[in-house]
């Protein structure tokens, strides 16, 4: 069988982050065709199930970069290479000093999503916490109130370039950990950047579903660092012209740009859809 596994910001998903109306089409005649896929993000899983719902994606979930893995069918939840609490003391202090408010995702033992989060210091952080993270269907606390034994999936961020490099380079000192950054929608001076274990990839949890499916041709698509462990174990890997070179010059092919229903076009192609 195929099995395709698509990012979703800047891949699959529009200028609005949104599944287009010609994407969701071509999702029903990926459906309609037999043709299996599911989505590998960075993205949490309560922040990106409103997007996918409704689209078909009957198939195990892949959030946060590999830490969880969301089973639909048997509404199951695994969670593997979490940070520990020493892990966000770290990156707390490493933002403190750049005057930059990280968001701590986690979960508890009853699947409830969690994010806490030291005082807001700047617009974009709010603006950040009122659109995307407050839609995630989270409850939101001070980073006072967590408790030690959550489960700690990822921290992420906004701010001004020059200050999330800076704290990448804090982060990239502990070898355990791993962060991705990329340039933010909120402006050409902004960037995001996601903290997570050394350990927690893509890649990994795609070649577990692969041998799970029996899939025998993996196909990714993808537009970020955060792809290339994918990319690395797939049969063929696709990058939309809006990548960063680095991953365009990974991926097998590069396709159009993910504002022009580039993978969607590439699907109906290929597959003759």
């Amino acid at each position: 069988m195929d099995l395709i596994v698509f990012d979703l910001d800047g891949t699959l998903l529009n200028e609005t982050s949104q599944i287009s109306a010609f994407t969701q089409e071509t999702l029903k005649l990926l459906s309609l065709n037999n043709i299996a896929f599911t989505v590998a993000t960075g993205r949490t899983l309560y922040s990106a199930q409103h997007i996918i719902a409704g689209h078909n994606f009957i198939l195990p979930h892949i959030y946060s970069n590999g830490v969880i893995v969301w089973d639909p069918k048997h509404e199951s939840l695994y969670l593997d290479n979490l940070l520990a609490s020493s892990d966000v003391r770290y990156v707390l202090e490493a933002s403190f000093l750049q005057k930059i408010t990280p968001f701590v995702s986690a979960i508890d033992n009853h699947n409830e999503h969690y994010i806490y989060h030291p005082v807001i210091q700047h617009p974009v952080e709010q603006r950040l916490l009122d659109t995307y993270l407050s839609r995630a269907n989270s409850t939101i606390l001070s980073i006072d109130h967590m408790p030690e034994d959550v489960h700690i999936t990822n921290i992420s961020m906004i701010g001004h370039a020059q200050d999330i490099d800076a704290i990448q380079t804090l982060v990239n000192t502990q070898t355990h950990l791993i962060a991705y950054s990329g340039p933010a929608v909120e402006g050409s001076g902004f960037k995001w950047m996601d903290i997570h274990h050394e350990q927690a990839n893509k890649g990994s949890a795609v070649e577990a579903l692969r041998e799970q499916l029996d899939a025998q041709h993996v196909m990714c698509f993808g537009d970020s660092d955060n792809d290339l462990s994918m990319f690395a174990i797939a049969n063929e890997s696709f990058a939309p012209s809006n990548a960063k070179d680095e991953i365009k010059s990974a991926a097998s092919h590069v396709i159009g740009h993910h504002t022009e229903d580039g993978v969607a076009h590439f699907l109906r192609d290929r597959f003759n859809l």
